[in-house]
């Protein structure tokens, strides 16, 4: 189910800069924090961090994360690079 139809508002999303403070359960909060990490430093995910992984999520659950999470890095990277975020408006 989309996360709008769950009730993600556009103050939610942005409330996510400082994940710490975000009015976000600590699974999500752990979640946020292994999609961060994912994006920008994945090779610091040392075995402390997947321990802390594991208080709040299964092995499954963590690999279906990170399944989920690398097809969004990956497809916004792809709308980056063929310049598609801001598409040009067509004339009237």
């Amino acid at each position: 189910m989309p996360a709008v139809q769950q009730g993600m508002t556009e103050e939610m999303v942005a409330s996510l800069v400082d994940v710490d403070t975000a009015d976000i359960t600590e699974r999500e909060k752990l979640a946020v924090r292994f999609a961060e990490r994912m994006a920008t430093d994945h090779h610091s995910m040392d075995d402390n961090f997947f321990d802390e992984l594991r208080a709040g999520f299964t092995d499954p659950e963590i690999f279906e994360l990170g399944m989920i999470t690398g097809q969004f890095i990956g497809y916004g990277r792809l709308i980056s690079i063929l310049d598609l975020e801001n598409p040009e408006q067509p004339a009237a």
